[in-house]
Order: C-alpha cells, then structure tokens, then sequence
C-alpha cells in the first residue's frame, strides 16, 4: 500500500489525488497500514481513529460552554493540543462572564421595575437585543475556531492564554 507524501493517510491503486488531503499522488515510499497517522495543522499526532481535527474541536468547545470546554480539557487527545486548550479555556471564561452578565441584569431589571412597572416595557426589548448578541457572538467565537484562528476575546482572551501558558 502507498501513502499520502503530505498526510501520510492511505492511497488506493490508481487515484490522482489522495482522498484526506488532496494532494497529487506521486510515488511515496511503503507505509505499513499500522503506522499511518494523521497529522493535523497543530502538529500532534492524533491516531485516525479519533475522528476531529483540532480544528473542530476547538469550535464544539463552545457548544455547551462550561461543559464542553472543560470535557476538551481532559480528554486525551486534546488536552495537549495547545489551540484546542485556548478555546475551550475561553469558552469556559466566555459562558462564566455570560452568566455573571445575565445575573447582574436580571438584578437590575427587578429593581427598575419595582420602581417603576412601565420599565419592563422598555427594558424586555433591550434584554433580548444584548440576549440576541451574545448568541451572534458565541456563534462567531465557533466559526472563527472552525477557520483555525485564535480569536482573542478583550480581558477573556488574555487570561486564557495565561491559563494556556
């Protein structure tokens, strides 16, 4: 059997490219089947059987917040790749500033509006805009780990590169 010269995935007899990565299938060396590994952007090893790039686990660690990131903390293969350990540090940071913020306005709403009942009338559309952008945001955090970049959010950001090391 021929390997990928660029991923080393596993090429069938008679393919122009290789199915992983694309790449023009040129003559490489033997590669026993029991050897082959796939190499992603980040540089680990990480066996064939896993099945995500770090690229795609780095975006579903923001999924469900706290309980993503901290399961791509532990997890195996990726506690040891560094940008899977930044997004889900972030967001961990990201979903705990979150719910502070949700906390803090829900406290203050309920002042205003025992103060006053029409607030609620004027606050209820200002909560769901800031709601609406938090979601934009969380869903702009996922892409921008899908394209493998490390999107720094202010504040949060540098303390999960701190976290990071």
């Amino acid at each position: 059997m021929t390997s990928c010269s660029k991923c080393g995935a596993t090429l069938s007899d008679g393919g122009a490219f290789c199915g992983s990565c694309g790449a023009p299938n040129t003559p490489a060396t033997q590669v026993p089947a029991a050897r082959a590994q796939v190499v992603p952007a980040s540089g680990l090893n990480v066996q064939a059987s896993s099945g995500l790039t770090s690229n795609i686990a780095a975006a579903l660690a923001y999924v469900l917040g706290l309980v993503t990131g901290i399961i791509f903390l532990v997890l195996e293969p990726y506690k040891r790749d560094r940008f899977v350990r930044f997004h889900a540090m972030q967001s961990i940071f990201f979903c705990v500033a979150a719910i502070a913020f949700s906390i803090a306005w829900s406290i203050v709403v309920n002042i205003l509006v025992n103060i006053s009942a029409w607030t609620a009338v004027a606050l209820t559309p200002i909560g769901l805009l800031i709601s609406l952008g938090f979601f934009l945001f969380w869903l702009f955090l996922m892409y921008q780990a899908y394209s493998q970049r490390e999107f720094r959010i202010p504040f949060i950001g540098a303390i999960a590169e701190k976290q990071v090391g």
